[in-house]
């Protein structure tokens, strides 16, 4: 019987899927303005690993994971860089998939882009605006949170508790500071791409559920990221999925991560306290990663450590070894 810690419920539960012998299941992807890190491995490890699990108990499992190739941070460095966006993502891009094969994790079904999703986006917003749980507002569109009752459901908070302790800059454009974009007018310089709404693009959260309804349906499996993600990130995408299609649960089955740790800061682009993972795996090797990952419970923070990883090392050699000597 396999078992599942559900976030949404705190509970473990039994995992049954919501078709029998298949798995839907959608990931969360990079925002590839820069090299993927060993955070970044240690999540994709560990999907690997249940989606490899899954399939030896004889799912067939139907994998997405996005791509968010646009996006403020992509653009401010092409503009640092002096190139074009477009050319900024596909390169990181490129080198995700060559630091995964390093990693030995096996490809999802799908790599949808936000960029090619533009007309599904919109068709998703235009859907929440016109059952009133979204509005636009100068050229940008919002999520109306206090129209969705369920709102903090997998976080557990409240509105009255997330506005008491909002750091949200207060915005003319909004009724309500936690609203959040669905959809972001363009400044001058930026890609843009037309909508109802005025030239634009989409903002962070609605991509994931407009690619999840696109190539998984109204209801998934599993649905999986870092523990940094959940909220407002998944929060967010429950809110405007269930909003739209009217259904619940988006996903029946939401999976978080621990996250990698420098000393006492979360491992993170932004911070930038990295180390690549072309850099770990020439250091450590694949297995030695993986194993120094899979060492600790997933849901627990994991510290790197040199020590722990060149024992890990050790181990993955023995184990080559031992299979080397039994085939």
């Amino acid at each position: 019987m396999l078992k599942i810690l559900n976030s949404l419920t705190g509970d473990k539960e039994q995992f049954v899927p919501i078709t029998k012998d298949e798995v839907l299941m959608y990931v969360c992807g990079i925002t590839p303005y820069s090299d993927s890190h060993v955070g970044h491995g240690m999540s994709y490890v560990i999907f690997d690993v249940i989606k490899r699990y899954l399939k030896y108990k004889g799912y067939q499992v139907r994998h997405i994971q996005n791509f968010t190739d646009i996006d403020d941070k992509i653009i401010q460095r092409a503009n640092e860089n002096g190139t074009d966006p477009s050319d900024l993502s596909k390169n990181f891009m490129d080198a995700y998939f060559e630091d995964m094969n390093l990693l030995g994790v096996t490809n999802a079904n799908e790599y949808p882009l936000a960029t090619e999703e533009i007309s599904g986006i919109i068709q998703m917003i235009e859907g929440l605006i016109e059952k009133e749980f979204a509005y636009e507002s100068n050229g940008d569109v919002y999520f109306r949170v206090d129209a969705f009752e369920g709102y903090g459901k997998l976080s557990n908070r409240s509105l009255d508790g997330m506005i008491a302790g909002s750091r949200i800059a207060v915005s003319e454009s909004k009724e309500n500071p936690l609203d959040f974009t669905l959809w972001k007018g363009s400044k001058p310089g930026e890609p843009s791409w037309t909508s109802p709404w005025g030239a634009g693009r989409p903002g962070w959260h609605i991509e994931c559920s407009a690619m999840s309804l696109s190539y998984l349906g109204k209801s998934l499996d599993i649905h999986g990221g870092g523990a940094d993600l959940l909220f407002p990130h998944h929060e967010n995408e429950i809110a405007q999925s269930e909003a739209f299609t009217g259904e619940e649960p988006f996903s029946k089955y939401w999976i978080h991560h621990g996250l990698l740790q420098l000393g006492s800061e979360k491992m993170s682009k932004s911070v930038g306290n990295l180390v690549t993972i072309k850099d770990a795996v020439s250091q450590y090797g694949r297995d030695g990663f993986r194993i120094f990952v899979l060492s600790s419970h997933y849901r627990n923070p994991l510290t790197w450590s040199e020590d722990a990883l060149f024992a890990a090392r050790t181990a993955g050699a023995r184990l080559e070894r031992t299979v080397n000597t039994v085939s």
